[in-house]
């Protein structure tokens, strides 16, 4: 029993270490991730914990539950409309990206250190794709709100990657067992079924399970637990099957985040709980693995790969992998910067460890390196480089609550407080309710407002709408008092997308009008330069006018800000 709750004190106490430093890192611009890590490692056999771990088969069993349940989180949380945005895009990087990134880092790696090309492009292979566990907790945890084409082309590209790096990895770990063994078709028709089996098992299953839960009436914790569970029943049948369970899982929880009115938030802050659980574990035992000591040995080639991977490898897939995109370079540079890697890399590292492949603790220790790199040069580094890049926007102010209504064609209820100040104060209800806009109700001093009378909005009073996402910004900006942030980025004056080019640059004394834009709505105008893919903060100039989108609903700019000349 002694020995137990010793178990227990060291365990948690390293646990409770690890958040509190987690979340004091942010405001220093550390990822937690890093810090979960460092606490392992300082526990470890070469720390002053002298806790002696290296149970790899322990490790890749834990490491593999914890990516499931955080690869679920990132799926519930993906909306529809972002992930078509975003699919394509994050599909050529997760498969020619990533296949580029490996065979440049073969080929340096072989140069490098003399090894066998078998080897090198193995290395490769392991750190080739981005981490889902690292980019989901670094973007949210950024302190900067990125665009929508960027920062879900990295999320998603990070969920959808790791067939093609398992492909290339055990590939080569066949190849290095049985030399004399063929490898052609059946290793394509291998990646094929990866990607095929996780796509079809991940949107079928999904579907089941999401109706399953729709019917199944529970509280959220119970709701959050019967996600996790049957998405982990979905990844192990997966798996089983001989396809990616970790597409499968993204997917499941994609279809389960968006089917019939989507999840609510408190059973996406019940997951999020768990998801925090699962990569502060995974990150606590990974650092217990490694051996600072041993690490030494190599550091210097490890260094030079993490470098050559982060300056001209990633970036030199980036920029193939997005040519038939519209990305402009800044997007492209940032999202290049932002490969990072995590626990993803650490596991495929484990798979020649265990199969027996000779000389892979070298490639072990240099794939634990290009980590700690990662993490601290790009993790950290992420929110400087989105506002020198200028990906990043100024967040909306939130509702206070916001629920999904099923059957509602997706309407959201979303109550928001009127600050002092805001452009809601003074105003009639009627004046700035919208068609696709339908008020619910109004509290005031804990008292409920007649709607029929179409009350005067005072600060202080408690609205609450029915309304599509897309209009979350628009009641934003009635209800809350406009940041200097956002004024300074979007402008001081919002128009709508339907508003006629003409009528505006003639408004505002503008005669200088290309004359392909004549005749054309704002949101036309932007659809003819960004295609059906405009998101927030993208920019278009209509003579000596800069607009900026501002609202973007399926990829058509519903609001944009105005910027007059000078």
């Amino acid at each position: 029993m002694d020995s137990l709750n010793l178990f227990l004190l060291i365990g948690t106490g390293l646990m409770f270490i690890g958040l509190l430093l987690g979340s004091l890192s942010t405001r220093i611009g550390v990822p937690s991730l890093l810090m979960f890590l460092l606490v392992g490692m300082a526990a470890g056999e070469d720390g002053i914990g002298g806790i002696e771990f290296d149970d790899l088969s322990t490790a890749y069993v834990i490491s593999n539950i914890a990516l499931a349940v955080i690869l679920m989180d990132g799926g519930l949380r993906t909306r529809m409309d972002t992930f078509r945005l975003a699919l394509k895009p994050a599909l050529s990087l997760a498969s020619l990206g990533v296949a580029i990134s490996a065979a440049l880092v073969g080929a340096f790696t072989t140069w490098l250190m003399g090894v066998d090309w078998r080897l090198g492009l193995l290395l490769g292979g392991i750190i080739g794709s981005t981490d889902a566990a690292a980019v989901f907790s670094v973007i949210k945890g950024a302190g900067v709100n990125i665009n929508e084409r960027v920062a879900s082309t990295l999320e998603i590209e990070s969920g959808l990657n790791d067939p093609m790096a398992i492909f290339i990895t055990l590939m080569l770990v066949g190849v290095l067992v049985e030399p004399d063994a063929a490898f052609g078709f059946g290793m394509i028709l291998t990646l094929v079924q990866q990607f095929g089996l996780g796509a079809i098992i991940g949107l079928g299953l999904g579907a089941v399970l999401s109706e399953i839960l729709l019917r199944v009436r529970s509280n959220e914790g119970l709701h959050a637990l019967l996600l996790c569970s049957g998405g982990a029943m979905v990844f192990a049948l997966t798996n089983l099957a001989g396809g990616s369970g970790f597409l499968a899982i993204y997917l499941t929880g994609l279809v389960a985040g968006n089917r019939r009115g989507g999840t609510g938030d408190n059973v996406l802050r019940s997951m999020d709980s768990m998801a925090w659980l699962a990569q502060s574990g995974m990150f606590l035992m990974l650092g217990l693995l490694i051996t600072p000591s041993e690490l030494g040995q190599h550091l210097l080639p490890a260094l030079l790969v993490a470098l050559f991977l982060m300056l001209v490898a990633r970036p030199a897939a980036v920029w193939v992998s997005l040519i038939p995109f519209i990305f402009t370079w800044r997007e492209k540079l940032f999202i290049a910067w932002t490969g990072l890697r995590g626990a993803v890399p650490i596991v495929l590292a484990v798979f020649p460890l265990l199969a027996g492949v000779g000389e892979t603790r070298l490639l072990f220790d240099i794939t634990l390196v290009v980590v700690l790199i990662s993490l601290l040069a790009q993790g950290a580094s992420l929110r400087y480089m989105a506002r020198l890049l200028k990906v990043s926007v100024p967040a909306t102010a939130s509702p206070k609550q916001m629920v999904p209504m099923a059957h509602s064609a997706n309407r959201y209820l979303m109550q928001f407080e009127v600050e002092e100040g805001a452009k809601a104060q003074g105003q009639r209800l009627g004046t700035i309710t919208t068609q696709r806009i339908t008020p619910i109700l109004i509290i005031r001093d804990k008292t409920f407002l007649n709607l029929s009378e179409d009350p005067q909005i005072e600060a202080g009073d408690m609205v609450s709408w029915l309304a599509p996402l897309s209009e979350q910004d628009y009641l934003s900006d009635m209800c809350h008092k406009i940041t200097v942030a956002e004024r300074r980025y979007f402008g001081d004056f919002i128009v709508r997308g339907s508003v006629p080019v003409d009528q505006l640059v003639a408004v505002y004394g503008i005669h200088e009008l290309e004359e392909q834009l004549k005749g054309m709505t704002v949101e036309a105008a932007f659809e003819d330069h960004f295609g059906q893919h405009a998101v927030v903060g993208d920019t278009l100039k209509l003579g000596g006018l800069r607009l900026r989108a501002r609202t973007v609903e399926k990829g058509r700019v519903i609001m944009a800000g105005i910027k007059l000349p000078q």
